[in-house]
């Protein structure tokens, strides 16, 4: 994507953010008291369930923190939550896997989860994305969010919110709210650790990402920099789809000197992709075709959620929004 393009998407996600959070809702002066509080965790969800502790423990901090608020998960991936609601009648399956929290195996998309809490009498909901970065998954909430609160009544005290709000991505979003290259200062300082577990093991440290094919996943490049210039150490970031991708980032990798690798997912969940595409034993798993490329590789399958310290992102993010 050209620089032009670019920037004409960021502008174009400034201003839906703008509208998104700017304007308060119908206040609650034409009610008796205040409206019931909800927090929506948009997360784009994982159908495995050894990844799920990721979504978890990021819920689980949100709950602290608002130990008084009712905080609900949401999938915004259409296929992960069909595999879920596959699940629901599969009792064979779930016997085979006790654990399983209620909320995610009946887990709902942002629209439903936000619709059962107003239907429940909840009109304050803050929506708190979970996703890394302001790409297709988060752009598409903005929308959901904004045709929400486009709702008007007859009736100002009929509406069904009287604040519906949207938190921005770990790695912030374009506009003027917040900049979002803090965000990408905080999220660098949230890895330290595997900063200083690469530097241990004399490897480059280097990252998986998702991205996406027809949509700007330059933040990617910006976070590579920032770890780089935050540390002065090589660390490389690359997408299973999009730019960088896996040759962009091997010949960066290459030109580093180092002769092992660290290599773990820059996704919230080490899901499908951490396991099959980064550490998988097929030709085109990075695992492999890095291993191809004379380095020693080791593989850590760990979602960013995992982190407290980048689950800790999502939190003060939230607190943020529900400070204005």
């Amino acid at each position: 994507m050209t620089a032009f393009k670019l920037r004409a998407t960021c502008a174009a996600l400034a201003c839906t953010f703008v509208l998104v959070l700017s304007a308060q809702a119908m206040a609650g002066h034409h009610e008796q008291g205040p409206a019931k509080q909800a927090i929506v965790l948009a997360a784009f969800g994982t159908s495995y369930p050894e990844a799920l502790d990721s979504i978890l423990n990021i819920k689980a901090k949100v709950e602290k923190a608002y130990p008084d608020t009712p905080v609900r998960l949401a999938f915004t991936s259409n296929i992960v939550r069909k595999i879920w609601q596959e699940r629901q009648n599969d009792a064979q399956w779930q016997k085979a896997n006790p654990d399983i929290p209620a909320e995610v195996l009946h887990v709902k998309h942002p629209l439903a989860t936000i619709a059962d809490l107003q239907n429940d009498g909840y009109r304050n909901v803050t929506v708190q994305s979970l996703h890394v970065f302001a790409g297709e998954e988060f752009h598409d909430l903005i929308t959901l969010v904004g045709g929400l609160r486009s709702i008007r009544t007859l009736k100002p005290r009929h509406a069904p919110f009287t604040r519906l709000a949207l938190g921005r991505p770990a790695l912030g979003m374009p506009g003027e709210a917040h900049p979002y290259t803090e965000d990408i200062a905080a999220g660098a300082k949230a890895l330290k650790a595997d900063v200083d577990q690469a530097k241990k093991m004399d490897a480059a440290l280097v990252y998986m990402g998702h991205g996406n094919d027809f949509f700007s996943t330059g933040i990617y490049s910006e976070m590579q920099h920032a770890m780089q210039e935050t540390y002065g150490y090589p660390v490389f970031i690359g997408c299973v789809e999009g730019y960088p991708d896996f040759d962009a980032m091997l010949a960066a990798l290459k030109a580093s000197g180092k002769k092992k690798v660290l290599l773990k997912p820059f996704m919230i969940v080490a899901g499908d992709h951490a396991s099959n595409d980064m550490a998988g034993d097929e030709d085109d798993a990075w695992k492999v075709m890095l291993t191809k490329a004379g380095f020693k590789v080791t593989t850590e399958l760990r979602g960013l959620g995992s982190l407290d310290a980048w689950a800790d992102l999502y939190v003060n993010h939230l607190k943020e929004l529900q400070a204005r």
